[in-house]
């Protein structure tokens, strides 16, 4: 029974209790292998992941005001955490940047700075996600193979097609591909299954992937030890303490381990923001979260993630998404998924032990495809150049660098966009003739910058020799640059002296 008093704290409902256990264990069997896959992918280790998952059900979800999202170890940091990782040299300096992270986040929340995200181009975000997919399907081909020897892909040895054949086809273990190629399947058709929508397919993959890798024994498609998940098992409470990896505090002043920090901190905050605001439009109850406060749990949450050797963390938009559909209802739900978490770590280690870590490649391959696929391409290019070409250049950019490199190059692209729009948005220009006489009437835009100077200046200039009139109308302008007000007076002296009648109209007197 519930507590007053931490009910009044948490704000934590009995009437919809039903609701959220049921929906709770949903998120928890989708949530399982996501961790241990992202975990995986992200060259962390495998505990990691799943203490990532207890600390954002039990730590944020109770301090965050968001009644439906998921937090948790996100697809969208994997490349980050295995760059930040290898950048670093070693995961107890990573932790301490994951720490800084979390201060950020929560001073970013302090500050009300939940708004960022609304100043980030879409067609940049969706390019990101992306890119982020296209990287976390390269980076599990070797699993899905089977390959988790490092030098699978190397062919320098020479001797052609041989080479291929005895360096890389004869590194596939077929059993792991079969289990892939399975568990694909899995996933794609179990979802339209009539009824089958009970058991999330992430969870039929696991089971039927432990069934395989039993029925092929001793066969030609048997599995090695290092094919499967290795998370330590706990025998004690010595044991469970020795887990924890904490961060190193000597690097506060490593240079590096601040850049790090600051990249998880804006890609974490925005990634949980968009996320809430797509989980906001599925709650059947219109609700709305503060993004502040968001921001604020976010930061305590991967502060505390940081210090006991987890990876950061963000709202998660497939967990949350399972929680809405599952029929959750309040945050319960969130904390509830937590807990079987890290009953599932004390309890069944060593069932966890059993799943191949194929059947984990399967499930994060599925995930980089529904970031990157095609329809979304497709979708961008209808939109015009202006969304398709930063966002193609966005994954491209960021495949072929890094994540903030290729984001910033986004940006920019974007930004180069919105200018020419502007620029080109700066008027509309009407010519009419009565008796033989032209009439040009320019209308300035609401908002007239130094930006819209010269494309107001060509225009005029570029006018036909036998116009009789030209007014240039600036009553609906709330805001003209003062360069674009001496262009037009200048302009009016021009016009004035070639014997054109020129009309100004609420523009010369404008603050």
């Amino acid at each position: 029974m519930l507590g007053t008093r931490t009910s009044a704290f948490l704000k934590l409902s009995k009437r919809d209790l039903k609701y959220d256990f049921s929906s709770s264990i949903v998120v928890f069997l989708v949530a399982l292998p996501l961790c241990l896959g992202i975990a995986m992918a992200s060259g962390a280790p495998l505990f990691a992941g799943l203490l990532t998952g207890i600390i954002g059900g039990l730590v944020v979800a109770s301090i965050s005001k968001s009644p439906l999202s998921v937090s948790g170890p996100a697809a969208g940091l994997t490349v980050i955490v295995l760059g930040s990782i290898e950048r670093l040299g070693a995961y107890e300096t990573f932790l301490l940047a994951v720490v800084i992270a979390g201060v950020i986040q929560f001073i970013l929340g302090l500050i009300k700075a939940g708004v960022v995200g609304n100043y980030f181009p879409s067609a940049v975000i969706l390019g990101m996600l992306a890119a982020i997919g296209i990287t976390i399907m390269l980076k599990q081909l070797p699993l899905a193979f089977g390959m988790t020897e490092s030098h699978a892909f190397e062919l320098d040895n020479g001797g052609g097609i041989a080479a291929f054949r005895d360096t890389l086809l004869g590194s596939i273990n077929w059993g792991a591909t079969c289990i892939c190629l399975c568990s694909l399947l899995l996933l794609i058709y179990w979802p339209k299954i009539k009824g089958a929508n009970k058991i999330p397919a992430p969870l039929m993959v696991v089971i039927a992937s432990i069934g395989l890798a039993f029925l092929f024994g001793d066969t030609a498609l048997r599995l090695g030890s290092y094919h499967f998940v290795e998370i330590p098992t706990v025998r004690s409470f010595y044991e469970f303490k020795e887990l924890f990896i904490f961060p190193d505090f000597t690097q506060i002043l490593n240079r590096e381990v601040w850049i790090v920090a600051l990249t998880i901190a804006i890609i974490a905050s925005l990634e949980t923001l968009l996320s809430i605001e797509a989980i906001d439009k599925l709650d059947p109850l219109k609700r709305n979260t503060p993004t502040n406060r968001e921001l604020i749990a976010q930061g305590i949450g991967n502060m505390s993630s940081g210090f006991l050797g987890g990876m950061p963390m963000t709202s998660v938009i497939v967990r949350s998404s399972a929680n809405v559909q599952a029929g959750g209802r309040t945050r319960q739900s969130a904390m509830l998924h937590g807990i079987w978490l890290l009953v599932a770590l004390l309890a069944i280690p060593s069932l966890i032990n059993l799943i191949p870590l194929a059947c984990l490649a399967a499930i994060l391959l599925h995930t980089g495809y529904k970031l990157a696929k095609p329809a979304l391409f497709v979708q961008l290019f209808r939109k015009g150049l202006d969304q398709f070409v930063p966002f193609a250049i966005t994954v491209v950019a960021i495949v072929a660098t890094d994540l903030l490199m290729g984001v910033g190059i986004g940006v920019l692209v974007a930004i180069f966009y919105i200018i020419r729009a502007n620029m080109q948005n700066a008027f509309k220009l009407e010519i009419r003739e009565q008796n033989g006489r032209k009439t040009v009437i320019m209308t300035l835009a609401e908002e007239v910058s130094f930006l819209n100077k010269v494309p107001i200046q060509q225009q005029l200039y570029s006018l036909p020799k036998n116009i009789a009139t030209i007014k240039i109308d600036g009553k609906n302008s709330k805001f003209i640059d003062k360069d674009v007000i001496e262009v037009l007076k200048d302009f009016e002296l021009n016009a004035l002296r070639k014997g054109i009648n020129i009309e100004l109209e609420a523009i010369i007197y404008k603050k």
